[in-house]
Parts: C-alpha cells; sequence; structure tokens
C-alpha cells in the first residue's frame, strides 16, 4: 500500500515536472528547448497517457508536446482528444495531428512533399503534382503525400483525381480528417449531394470541432429534402 502511494505520488510529481517546466517553453515558442526537455526526460508513450490526465492544462501541452515527438503510435489517441470536451485541448490535438503527418514519411519523401508545398503555394500546380508524385513513388505509403497531390488537383478542378488521391490518404490513415472533408468538397463540385452528406459526417465523426461543416450539412439535407422524396433521403443516410 505504501509503495502504491509513493508512485502514485511520483506520478504526481512528473506531471507537475512535466506542465510547468515545457508550457513556458512552448508558450514562448522555443521549440528547440521544448523538444530538448521532452527527449531527455519523457518518451512518446508516457506522453500519450498524459492525453487522459484530469487537468486539461496536461492534456494542452502533451497534444503540443506529441507534435514535436509523437511517432504513428500517437495518432489514434490523438485522435481521441478530437473529442475532448476543452476546446484548447482538441485545437492543439489537431495541430499535432497535422504536424504528425506532414513527417510520417521517409526522409526523402517529406523533403518533396516539402517542394511540393513550396510549388503549390505559388500557384504551379503541375510542378506540385509531380513532386507529390515523386513523393508518393518514393514512399507509397506516405499518406499526406496523396492528400497533399489531391488538394492541387481539387484546385485545378480535377474532381475525380482528387477523390482518388482523398481514397488513397484515408486508406493509409483513417483518421485523417481532412483528406474526408476534401473529398466532400469534391464531391459537391461533382453534385454528389448523398455522397457529400456522408463525407462529411464521417469528417465530422473524427474531429467534431471541423469549422463549417454543420452548416454545410444542414444546407445539404435542406437541398435533398426539397428535391427528393422521403424513402430516398432515408436511403441515402445509409450509403
Amino acid at each position: 500500500m505504501r509503495g502504491q502511494k509513493l508512485s502514485a505520488k511520483a506520478t504526481s510529481l512528473n506531471t507537475h515536472e512535466f506542465l510547468t517546466t515545457l508550457q513556458p517553453s512552448l508558450v514562448e515558442g522555443k521549440l528547440e528547448e521544448a523538444l530538448d526537455f521532452v527527449r531527455k526526460r519523457w518518451t512518446a508513450p508516457q506522453i500519450v497517457e498524459l492525453l487522459r490526465n484530469r487537468s486539461p492544462d496536461v492534456r494542452k501541452v502533451a497534444a503540443l508536446a506529441l507534435a514535436l515527438v509523437g511517432d504513428r503510435s500517437a495518432v489514434e489517441p490523438l485522435a481521441v482528444a478530437l473529442h475532448d470536451r476543452d476546446a484548447m485541448v482538441w485545437q492543439m490535438a489537431e495541430y499535432a495531428m497535422w504536424t504528425l503527418w506532414f513527417r510520417l514519411g521517409k526522409q526523402r519523401a517529406i523533403h518533396l512533399v516539402k517542394c511540393g508545398n513550396s510549388h503549390m503555394h505559388h500557384n504551379n500546380y503541375d510542378c506540385a503534382i509531380e513532386k507529390f508524385s515523386q513523393a508518393i513513388d518514393e514512399d507509397p505509403d506516405f499518406a499526406e503525400a496523396y492528400h497533399q497531390r489531391a488538394i492541387s488537383y481539387y484546385l485545378i478542378e480535377q474532381f475525380t483525381q482528387s477523390i482518388t488521391d482523398c481514397k488513397a490518404a484515408l486508406a493509409r490513415m483513417p483518421q485523417h480528417f481532412g483528406a474526408m472533408a476534401a473529398m466532400g468538397h469534391c464531391r459537391a463540385h461533382l453534385g454528389q449531394w448523398p455522397k457529400v452528406r456522408r463525407c462529411y459526417r464521417l469528417a465530422l465523426a473524427i474531429h467534431p470541432g471541423l469549422d463549417g461543416l454543420d452548416l454545410s450539412l444542414r444546407q445539404i439535407d435542406q437541398l435533398l429534402r426539397r428535391s427528393r422524396k422521403p424513402e430516398e433521403i432515408r436511403n441515402s443516410n445509409d450509403e
């Protein structure tokens, strides 16, 4: 019993150290300092455990720390944190997931995606697609390479190709709410409203805080009710 009390106290002290030491570095933007602290004193599995801590401040800082040192094993716990009752926690979890997705590839593929992003930022979409395709050739399991190429295809209105890449990203990263929402946007341009509705609902099931999708769903529901018979609407819910 005494050993259990000491263990609980040690856990409490470590949590306090984690929060009071790491939080200032993150708030002040001292990422190298924060990264050095995390690597020396904590493992990624320990930080994942802190996502379930009772304190929202601890959960928030844990999510931020996973943006620095998390690996693929952190994606699913961060996806759970997207449902956190504290808005700041799920916002930090969202940030951490985006950060992780961009580095969960081979180094050469990550570099090619960064090059593709630079081309896309300057509206050089053909060059961007070429770089993303090279990244996929380098690392066929790199989900974000497919997602970024999907965005490029979307921006040049090649919606069918974009949907194909969104599906590829989701096959490799089922928690990718960005790819699911993007597939819905593509289907909206194609007028596939029941499928748009399904994509948006699935995206919100992964990430309930996604901005704007609730309103879009209400508008789609109104559109379907005006244009379709009740039994058709019920059937579309089961697609």
